[in-house]
């Protein structure tokens, strides 16, 4: 969210802000998609069923990069389109989610912890 805002603010070029980008997609990918699998290996349906959407589209999001494209964030494009906005849209919507996840964890592991 601070790159993207930094690049709205051009405090840096489109093409460094990509760059810093495109460097955390697939470690976020295969992330993503390891704590889905154990969610899903762990029994955990509720979890697992709340990570699988962004999961999936974190994978898909990753797929369907154009070729030719310096990879999700590509400076061509990112001020072309309005994909600035969508990109800082897609951006919030994912620190929500993972500040939900992140207190349903905290309390899941609280709640088997604490003496009863």
């Amino acid at each position: 969210i601070i790159t993207l805002s930094d690049l709205e603010c051009d405090y840096i070029n489109a093409r460094s802000c990509c760059s810093k980008l495109n460097k955390w997609v697939v470690p976020e990918v295969i992330g993503h998609a390891v704590v889905t699998v154990l969610m899903l290996i762990s029994l955990h349906w509720f979890i697992f069923l709340l990570n699988l959407p962004v999961a999936t589209w974190n994978i898909y999001r990753y797929i369907m990069v154009p070729s030719g494209n310096m990879g999700v964030f590509d400076p061509t494009e990112i001020h072309n389109r309005g994909q600035l906005k969508s990109h800082m849209k897609e951006a919030m919507i994912k620190l929500g989610f993972h500040l939900l996840c992140f207190f349903m964890y905290l309390y899941r592991l609280v709640s088997r912890i604490a003496p009863r």
